[in-house]
């Protein structure tokens, strides 16, 4: 579906609400903020700690509430009748079901809202706030350096303009991707959002055998850093296949061919494929969690 705005358009006037200020509503804040797509006046949220609250009102300029309702409620009645509102769901799921009944009554059928909540349903959100127009969305932690990948699915409520203002919103974190069906959601979840997991995980065993080959820490963790995120780039870059990539750096009888080896032989394949597989059945899981 063709957006009706551009990026730089799309947001000009609305107001956003963040149920929940956490690290992933801070990271679309400083990126919408950051690129001149909204204003501090015109981004509202909410945080029951007062540290927390001060923490950003003095960083970015934006306004934290106490209470959530407070915050919805600060975008829904501003008296500007051509602003358009968004609702922005950022919290834990085993506290979503007490937030969405404090805010069944305040979200107003104008408003847009945008759950980031990991395996909510979109129908768990709509019967309980008795609303149509949601977007699911599941970015991943890069998001906080505009580097990251948000997955995300609209319901048909959700306009032309509304899409438009979602990749403007997403399209600040990174890259962001539309699909139709909510169940690839869950499986973003488990593959690009937990992603960084299994990519750390990696990383901190290569630095591991770095300095049991008695290199420093700090060269260890030069050499590996460099070199994942060199191979990332080289990857997007090429537009090759993984497989192919690998076999262009593996000679017969050669060092990479025996590590090879070593990782098939340990069934790293199977193991990466397990770990994604667990996450996914959490996501679905989760999403049992925040209807209950």
């Amino acid at each position: 579906m063709e957006n009706v705005l551009s990026s730089s358009d799309a947001l000009n006037g609305t107001s956003l609400s963040f149920i929940g200020c956490g690290v992933m509503a801070e990271a679309i804040i400083a990126g919408l903020l950051g690129q001149n797509l909204v204003k501090p006046e015109q981004v509202v949220g909410s945080h029951p700690s007062a540290e927390r609250r001060e923490e950003l009102q003095g960083k970015y300029g934006v306004r934290i509430f106490e209470h959530n309702r407070e915050a919805a409620q600060a975008t829904s009645s501003n008296g500007q009748a051509t602003t358009s509102s968004i609702v922005i769901l950022t919290v834990k799921p085993q506290r979503l079901g007490i937030i969405l009944g404090e805010l069944r009554e305040v979200v107003q059928p104008e408003q847009l809202v945008i759950s980031i909540v990991a395996g909510a349903r979109v129908e768990t959100i709509a019967d309980a706030l008795q609303h149509r127009a949601i977007v699911r969305a599941m970015p991943n932690t890069p998001a906080q350096i505009g580097e990251g990948m948000t997955v995300w699915t609209a319901t048909a409520e959700v306009s032309n303009g509304q899409q438009a203002q979602i990749h403007a919103i997403f399209g600040a974190l990174g890259r962001e991707m539309h699909v139709e069906e909510e169940r690839m959601i869950d499986m973003a979840t488990a593959l690009s959002a937990t992603g960084p997991t299994y990519t750390f995980l990696v990383m901190e065993a290569l630095i591991d055998a770095g300095v049991h080959m008695r290199f420093s820490r700090h060269v260890a963790e030069e050499l590996v850093l460099q070199t994942m995120l060199g191979s990332v780039l080289f990857a997007r870059e090429s537009r090759k296949h993984p497989a192919e990539l690998r076999n262009m750096v593996t000679s017969p009888g050669g060092t990479s061919a025996e590590a090879i080896y070593q990782m098939e032989k340990g069934s790293l394949r199977t193991v990466l494929s397990k770990a994604v597989w667990a996450a996914y059945q959490r996501a679905t899981a989760l999403g049992r969690t925040a209807k209950e």
